[in-house]
This record gives C-alpha cells, structure tokens and sequence, in this order.
C-alpha cells in the first residue's frame, strides 16, 4: 500500500481519490490503492532498467544501516511500515529516503539517537546498551532466513472460514497500522484457500504482541471493488473481466448474511 497527500493526515477523500472508498484515521500516507490522480504504472524499462537497485551511491548504506538497526530488536518489521506510512512528507520522499527518515523517527522514539547526533551525522552522547548487534559474518544468513511470520496451529481455534465460502471485509477504519487495503473494505469476496496462522501485523505494529490469527486469500470481483468509482477515479471493469485476489487475516472478515462455516 503507498502514498497520498504530502500533509494530508485528516482522512478526508484524496484529490483524485474515489468517494467510494475508505478513509483513514490513523495518518497512513501509503494506502493508494484504487486512487487515481498519480499518473500511469509504467511497466518493465519504460521507467527504468530492468534489475536496476540503486539511483544514489548512498542507497546501498541505507539498506545496510536499516537492517543492521531492525537486528537490534528494539523494534520488528510492523512497527517499521508503521514508522515509514506517517512520515508527513512521505509522498515527497524516495523509496529509501523514506526507509531513513523512519529510521530516524524509530531510532530517536527509543533513544537510541539524540537529535543533535543526527544533525552532526556522528555520535556524541554515550550508547544505549541494546539486547542485540548484527555482526558482518551474520548478515547473509540473517538475510536468508527473512522474517518467517507463519506460526504453529495447534492449540488454538480453528479457521472461522472456509474454502469458497462467501465472506465480507470489515468496513470500519482502525486508528492503527493495517494491512487491509482501503478500497477493499467492505467489500464482499469467495475465500480462495487457506495459508495457516500469521503474525497479527495490527497488533504487531502497536507493540501488542504477535496474537497469530488464520490468513485466508480471498478473491474479489472486480465490479464489487470498483463499482460505481467516481469520475477521475478508477473506471468500473465490466463483469468478468477483473479479479482481484489479497490476504486477509481472520479478524479483517465477516461471514456474508451471518453464516459461518468452520473447518472440520
């Protein structure tokens, strides 16, 4: 999910935006799904060359610096898009600008940095003693392992929803990280298969714990998203010709007409 109004933090509908869709009251700068009024996706070299990972020398440092901070566990991933999605000048921002200034922000919020220290660019205040330090040898395994967010599923309740079963997407908007697009909310879709128990990126982001819930990916058609769109917006497809599929966690969905139907 990416961008919006440089500033814009009041929820009110975008420029160019649908009045169809959700709006946030948590200050998310990256939910532009299903907006218009930013131009054409240009897709494989007509932008750039393919494969092509770096446009500024001090790029590649950003990448270093961020992971090397995230292995301090002062923080995990949720609460770093957290960081990254209400950076008011995130629209004004490249990718990895973006990735430093939430660094900032994270790094200034723990004490692990003193804002003098990031003007100077050097330390000058004694170091907070951290639970962790990612050292040179353990970078590429770290890398190779990623993150894993799937979890056990014994011992908890079984999947509320079934495959091809009909459900909706919950319509209100949380005052939090979320990764349930605006322009599928309240939307209505056929479950598509089962991907197991995940880390709760809501819960995760607000430091609450990881509270595993069922991943389902749950298939739209593309007349129910984009149905009546205002004008500018994104045109209506014709029926049939547009489906659109995304990963929700339990909590993000509701039995269509109040039936349920839980897995053996």
């Amino acid at each position: 999910m990416m961008g919006a109004a440089a500033g814009d933090v009041s929820g009110t509908v975008r420029p160019g935006g649908s009045a169809g869709l959700s709006t946030p009251s948590w200050p998310t700068q990256a939910d532009l799904g299903g907006r218009g009024g930013y131009g054409p996706v240009l897709a494989g070299g007509a932008r750039e060359p393919e494969g092509e990972l770096w446009h500024a020398a001090w790029e590649p440092r950003a990448l270093a610096v961020t992971l090397a901070a995230g292995a301090l566990g002062e923080w995990n991933i949720d609460m770093s898009r957290a960081a990254r999605e209400t950076l008011p000048e995130y629209p004004r921002l490249s990718y990895y600008e973006i990735w430093v200034q939430a660094l900032e922000r994270l790094l200034l919020q723990r004490g692990l940095a003193v804002a003098d220290e990031l003007q100077a660019g050097r330390a000058m205040h004694p170091p907070r003693p951290v639970a962790r330090v990612l050292r040179a040898a353990e970078v590429a395994p770290a890398l190779a392992r990623g993150s894993p967010t799937e979890r056990p599923t014994e011992g908890g309740a079984p999947p509320r929803f079934a495959v091809g079963q009909r459900v909706r997407t919950v319509g209100e908007v949380p005052p939090h990280h979320t990764r349930l697009p605006g322009y599928a909310r309240g939307k209505r879709g056929v479950v598509q298969a089962l991907r197991g128990r995940h880390v709760f990126a809501d819960t995760h982001a607000q430091g609450l714990g990881e509270q595993p819930h069922w991943l389902y990916t749950v298939v739209f058609e593309g007349g129910e998203l984009w149905g009546g769109a205002a004008p500018g917006a994104v045109e209506a497809p014709e029926a049939g010709t547009l489906q659109v599929s995304i990963d929700a966690w339990e909590p993000y969905l509701d039995p269509v007409d109040g039936v349920e139907q839980r897995l053996p």
